[in-house]
């Protein structure tokens, strides 16, 4: 690979020839070579977006020629249609502000908006990385706005739909299974019946309020630090920039983004990315249940409660014939734990609000975009190749609401709870079924018992 010299304001850095990337993005990539991780390209995407409608906006100011405006916004339409998806290297772990990945986008869309203006990246050039497509912005305004832009975005097209097939999903296995009735189980012990459909109304009821929360919260993320520039004030930006760019951005979306009401707040902590991701954690903590419910009930196939049955999907064990694990579920709780986690790291990122600017928001980025990203993939999953395969095992539902002493507690209004109780532990002790026990004991007439105790 072919090395070139390039300038930026600390001299001379050598640079791949065929890069569009700059000084400022290889001096990144020599100084963080972390973790292998890059922000994500709905990230990437985004930052985009703000460049093409910065360049909109400056030219409608008077700021920007319109060959340079046009130049800039032809460059950043081809970063969001993932033409220079292999320019975006820089790690995450990077400076604080995400200042690496700003001027990694403003220098691939200057050397691009050069290249269609004059036919070359490089030499001498219009387009200057910071002098134009940066006009009107910081890093510091810029990469906040982007971490609420982009995770709206993915809320609302890639979440929100997931859990809605989700709770389609459940809701109509709850419907389905209205009349199955089962044992009850408190406390991993048995208890009164229930059916199988008010088990699945509840994970439906879960998914449903999780959906409430993350919709309800995202009016604080609609907030855009866009016009701040460095610490707040809005120094060297017009008066008008943030508002027309923002407008912009939300007619594109379909997402109503609006100026921040304070930028020293915008800038310098991010309460909203913290908000989402509690409601996030909430969402994966309710998965998870479902998804270890899920996998009790269809434990066995012939040694466990094994009331519903899941869909096969591939062999269980490398050693154990025949063998079929409930891998769909196994995945939801390992995603849901990782969205756990990453919602710790948020926590500690968002308590980084030095002054006026917090100094880990491509932490922060990374991580609030993965777990919005995973609960959405497994959420899908979970639907798609569980839930909607599963069907209900009605003979064991049966046998087991039949061997179950908690049947004794429909005794209690006519027997009162001390000798139900003695009858239960008969029961229990012998091995014999409440209804066998209260027949041979004649506590109550046989109608009477079969009338009481007969719950299918």
């Amino acid at each position: 690979m072919k090395l070139v010299p390039e300038k930026d304001s600390m001299g001379t850095v050598l640079v791949p020839e065929n890069a569009y990337f700059g000084p400022q993005t290889q001096r990144a990539i020599e100084n963080f070579p972390i973790s292998g991780l890059a922000l994500p390209l709905p990230f990437i995407y985004s930052l985009a977006l703000v460049k093409k409608y910065s360049a909109t906006v400056n030219h409608e100011l008077g700021l920007l020629s319109d060959q340079l405006s046009k130049a800039i916004i032809q460059a950043a339409d081809e970063v969001t249609e993932g033409k220079f998806d292999n320019q975006f290297v820089i790690d995450v772990f990077q400076t604080g502000s995400g200042t690496s990945t700003n001027m990694n986008m403003n220098e691939v869309i200057s050397s691009r908006a050069n290249e269609i203006i004059t036919g070359r990246k490089g030499g001498k050039t219009p387009v200057h990385p910071n002098d134009h497509v940066n006009l009107g912005q910081s890093s510091n305004d810029v990469i906040p706005s982007v971490i609420h832009i982009s995770a709206s975005i993915l809320i609302k097209e890639l979440l929100i739909p997931s859990l809605d097939s989700l709770l389609k999903a459940l809701s109509d296995k709850a419907n389905e299974f209205r009349n199955i009735n089962k044992p009850g189980r408190t406390h991993l012990q048995d208890a009164v019946p229930v059916t199988l459909g008010q088990e699945f109304s509840g994970y439906a009821r879960q998914i449903e309020l999780g959906i409430s929360r993350i919709s309800a919260s995202q009016e604080n993320l609609y907030e855009l630090a866009l016009g701040g520039t460095a610490v707040g004030t809005g120094l060297n930006t017009h008066p008008e920039f943030a508002q027309k760019v923002i407008a912009l951005i939300a007619e594109k979306t379909g997402i109503p983004f609006k100026e921040a009401k304070n930028h020293f707040s915008a800038q310098a902590a991010q309460d909203a990315c913290m908000e989402t991701s509690g409601i996030l954690k909430t969402i994966a903590v309710s998965l998870m249940k479902i998804a270890n419910d899920i996998r009790w009930l269809s434990s066995g196939p012939r040694c466990g409660i094994g009331e519903i049955n899941i869909p096969s999907l591939q062999p269980g064990s490398s050693i154990m014939p025949g063998k079929v694990n409930p891998v769909i579920p196994e995945a939801v709780l390992q995603v849901a734990a990782q969205v756990i986690g990453n919602d710790t790291t948020i926590m500690l990122g968002a308590q980084s609000g030095n002054f006026e600017l917090n100094v880990m928001l491509p932490l922060i980025a990374y991580n609030l975009l993965q777990s919005v990203t995973l609960l959405a993939r497994a959420t899908e999953v979970f639907a798609n190749k569980c839930i909607s395969g599963i069907s209900a095992n009605a003979l064991k539902c049966h046998s087991n609401i039949e061997k179950s002493i908690a049947l004794a507690t429909f005794l209690v209004p006519y027997t009162g709870y001390d000798k139900a109780a003695s009858l239960a532990k008969r029961a229990y002790e012998t091995g014999k079924t409440v209804r066998e026990i209260a027949l041979e004991e004649k506590l109550l007439p046989e109608e009477t018992l079969t009338r009481l105790l007969t719950v299918l």
